[in-house]
Formats: structure tokens, sequence, C-alpha cells
């Protein structure tokens, strides 16, 4: 795209959109570009539909990777293009809804015995403690642990927001523990130069392997982690406006989602086959 790209760049930042967001859009933008060979100026409503449709049916595409260039294709035609978009006749296709995958306290417990090294461990532990992103946790410095307030502080999160979170007394026991031994200066988890933090792909690695050596079937994730924090503190009896606050969701719709998974109301609801009398054990 060249200049287009550029300009398209310069739109995404002066709207204060991630490099995470930025980065993807552009990718997204690259493999419409290619796919049609000629500039997006002169490309419309019908060569945009026929390629999400190509997406989907020939390249199985999930949803989710569809609406993502849709929204950088929308992007790009709205703002950098200047030109009018018509959701009538390019509608954005619903994204199935899954419910997270949750463990048990228990089983998150597991998970940290399995873990050896100390600062995976950590790592691990202080995601659970405050309910963080891999990448949030990855970007912490020391600084942003308050141990004054038992808090921590998270800047230029998701969104580029700044919040706080909870910081467990256990979690600071371990941080404590893990610092004597590493020393770490700026960044709270570095890689062994001290220079930058380490890569999501690491812990992820190391986190798969310390699930396997836990026993748990469950197909879950570093990111399983946060959701366990949501659900364990909502059946704990902790308010979902509050829950809602310390994600750093924007809105409650998002945070809700733990109240179809949470057994705290759940639990107290019997089913009605146990209503029924014992009847003569079958033959």
């Amino acid at each position: 795209m060249g200049r287009l790209a550029d300009k398209m760049k310069k739109d995404m930042e002066l709207k204060n959109l991630s490099h995470r967001t930025i980065s993807t859009y552009l990718s997204c933008m690259k493999g419409f570009v290619v796919h049609y060979g000629r500039s997006p100026e002169e490309l419309g409503d019908k060569e945009i539909k026929d390629y999400l449709y190509f997406l989907l049916k020939e390249k199985g595409a999930s949803r989710s990777k569809i609406n993502q260039t849709y929204s950088a294709i929308k992007f790009f035609y709205e703002r950098t293009l200047n030109k009018e978009w018509d959701p009538l006749k390019l509608p954005r296709g619903k994204e199935r809804k899954r419910l997270p995958v949750v463990l048990s306290v228990e089983e998150v417990q597991r998970i940290f015995s399995a873990t050896k090294n100390l600062k995976h461990r950590t790592i691990f532990e202080t995601i659970y403690s405050g309910g963080l992103r891999i990448g949030e946790a990855l970007r912490l410095r020391v600084a942003d642990i308050d141990s004054q307030r038992m808090m921590i502080r998270l800047c230029q999160a998701k969104g580029n927001k700044d919040r706080y979170t909870l910081l467990g007394e256990r979690t600071l026991k371990r941080l404590r523990e893990y610092w004597s031994v590493y020393r770490p200066k700026e960044w709270l988890f570095p890689t062994k130069g001290f220079d930058k933090p380490l890569t999501p792909s690491t812990i992820q690695r190391v986190f798969k392997r310390s699930v396997q050596d836990a026993g748990i079937r469950k197909q879950v994730s570093v990111h399983t982690l946060r959701h366990c924090f949501a659900t364990h503190l909502l059946e704990a009896g902790t308010d979902l406006y509050y829950i809602q606050r310390l994600l750093g969701h924007t809105t409650a719709k998002t945070t809700a989602i733990y109240l179809h998974i949470s057994q705290r109301d759940l639990s107290r609801i019997k089913s009605p086959i146990d209503l029924i009398e014992d009847n003569p054990r079958p033959v």
C-alpha cells in the first residue's frame, strides 16, 4: 500500500489505538490488497464482501480473524479514504460467544505446585492475584508493585488505560522471595539480559507444561488464570462492579459473562431429579 499504509498508520496513532491493534490492522489490509493485486482505492463493496467470504470459505479463517479484517477495512475506508461505510451492504458477522473454561481453586494450586521454576511460578501467581492479562504481567516494572497499599499498578494497559488491581499477601511474599534471588532492576520479569521483559510465547509454553504435570485435562491457557480470578471473586461474594474495575473492562456487559460460569448461585439450586423419591433399583 505504501503511501496509504503510512497514512492509515498515522490515522490509527492519532486515534490512540494500541501498537498491537495497529500492527493487526495493517497486516489485515496487506492481505486484502495482495489478494486483489490492486490499489484499495480501486476496490469497493463487492470486493470487500467477496474477500471476507473468501477468508471464511476458502481460507477457513476464524470468526475472530474475519471480524478483525472487517474492522481494519472499515477503518481504512472510513478514516483514511474518508468514504461512507454502509453497514446494510457490509454487515459485520456475529461472533460465536463461548464461555471460558475455568479451573477450581484446587486446580489452580496444583498448577502452581507443578511449576518448579521460581520466576515462572511468581508470574503465574501474580497473574492470578490481580486478574492480569499475560502482556500486562510481563510489562510490569518493579515500581508497579505497591506493597503499602497492596495494589498492582498497570500502566497503559489494554485500551491505553491505567488501573490498579489486587496484590495478594501470598503474592507479595512470593515476589519478595523472587526479588531476593533474581534482583530485577526495571522490568519485574526480564530476560536474562535484564533489558527487556519475557515474551508471552515463553510463558505460554511453561504454563502448558505445568498444566500437563498437574494432571489437568481441561483446555486452558495462561489467560485462564484471569478468568479464574474473576470467577472465584464472584463466587466469594465480590460485587460484579468491583470485578469490572479490577479487570479493566469498559462495560459491565463484558464482565457479566462470569455470571454464566459462576457456581455462587447455581450451587444453591437443587436439580429436580433430587426431589423424586427413590424408586426400586432397575433390573
